[in-house]
């Protein structure tokens, strides 16, 4: 699997070894919003500290790009219990950035 470009607002996770990455396509962030709710209110809820472990595991789920078919949802939650919030950290900052500011203009 090819590694996550940050340019392009993507971020990576690691699931049971395997580098994945989250790619907060509209398509991904629209289906992440259907089941959570406005987005705006998932930002809000991250930066007061208030975002469930549930939420965090739904929009990795919807931004994972190139999904490997034997992965499952609840080992995608499992995986962010096991290695912990602080390792997930950067991943949910870089998607909740760009739900914020959007994609970066592609240089010419």
């Amino acid at each position: 699997m090819r590694a996550a470009n940050p340019v392009r607002g993507e971020a990576a996770l690691t699931v049971g070894g395997a580098r994945l990455v989250l790619r907060p396509s509209f398509e991904a962030l629209v289906a992440a919003e259907e089941e959570l709710g406005p987005l705006f209110a998932l930002v809000e809820r991250a930066a007061a500290g208030g975002l469930k472990l549930a939420e965090m595991a739904a929009l990795f789920w919807h931004c994972l790009a190139d999904r490997p078919e034997a992965l499952t949802r609840e080992r995608v939650g499992a995986a962010l219990a096991e290695a912990g919030l602080a390792a997930a950290t950067p991943a949910l900052k870089a998607l909740l950035g760009q739900i914020l500011l959007g994609a970066a203009p592609a240089e010419a």
